[in-house]
């Protein structure tokens, strides 16, 4: 694609369009003026076709008129616009300039309130229903593809309501997340483990939150799994939030909780990001949308289980 970026293709561009108005100009003069036959006029073409006769006539002077407003009215845009590539219209126009434009006056309109709110802390600010109002539109906008509009995730994303965090879920430790994000990764033991040891080590993670398991295949697992997986996880599987470890216990699952999806995890690991929004975003509203996340997920912890 890089040639198709040279400067010679602004001028085939430029020339092509000209030549075609031009072109355009022609025909219609052609077409608009009639011909003298000394006589009645002649057909055109086949004499006749299904009681239809075509003549050498002009086209109507309203239609060809029409036509002709048409290519002036290309003309006047080629001169006051950059349709041409090459030359950038009278006025000076351009989609970054536009674009530039309503970027500073919306900064200079939402700024203000975007600031105002930084400066509270995010506890304060997700009582604040006006707040809040603005925290769910940029979540819709920046958030749902991953999370879901409910907040509640899929497979491999996390259920922001659910109470259960893999990170912080302090009012700083959402903002942190958001701001940096976060890259969570479970190594996969398929080549350091025997596939018996993997299947007792599912066995093993699945009685941890009281599933139903085979007793002995359990208890093998216990010993590769407090010598291995204790590391992230801890000795009694609940987890550590550092390093965005999962608690074991609790019966949530972010890829799933069935012996054949645990098996898998352990034997091929997996990799998760949050993507930082930092830059994206800015700090001001980065503390809205962390403000609403906690928010909503309080609500739910707060809320009458069914």
């Amino acid at each position: 694609m890089k040639e198709l970026l040279s400067p010679g293709w602004g001028w085939y561009v430029a020339i092509l369009t000209l030549v075609s108005l031009a072109v355009c100009l022609w025909v219609l003069r052609a077409n608009s003026v009639k011909k003298e036959h000394g006589g009645d006029p002649k057909l055109h073409g086949h004499n006749e076709w299904d009681g239809l006769r075509e003549y050498d006539n002009p086209l109507p002077r309203w239609w060809s008129n029409l036509f002709y407003i048409t290519v002036f009215f290309s003309l006047g845009y080629l001169i006051l616009y950059p349709g041409l590539i090459v030359f950038p219209g009278l006025l000076n126009w351009s989609t970054d300039s536009l674009y530039k434009d309503e970027v500073k006056q919306a900064k200079a309109e939402f700024d203000p309130i975007f600031d105002a709110y930084a400066k509270q802390d995010v506890k304060t600010v997700a009582a604040d229903k006006g707040a809040l109002q603005i925290g769910g539109r940029l979540f819709q906008t920046y958030c749902v593809q991953c999370h879901g509009t409910d907040m509640r995730g899929s497979k491999g994303f996390p259920n922001l309501v659910d109470g259960d965090w893999l990170y912080p879920g302090t009012p700083e430790g959402i903002k942190q997340t958001i701001m940096e994000g976060r890259n969570g990764a479970m190594p996969p033991f398929g080549a350091a483990f025997k596939p018996e040891q993997i299947t007792d080590v599912a066995q093993y993670v699945l009685s941890l939150s009281g599933r139903s398991t085979a007793a002995d295949a359990a208890k093998r697992g216990e010993e590769t799994f407090k010598t291995t997986c204790a590391a992230c996880h801890g000795p009694e599987g609940k987890g550590n939030q550092a390093l965005g470890a999962p608690n074991l216990t609790d019966n949530v699952w972010l890829y799933g909780g069935s012996l054949a999806t645990v098996t898998e995890t352990i034997a091929k690991g997996r990799q998760g990001q949050m993507p930082a929004h930092k830059d994206l975003l800015g700090e001001p509203r980065v503390h809205l949308l962390a403000a609403y996340v906690y928010a909503q997920s309080q609500e739910q912890a707060a809320a009458p289980k069914k």
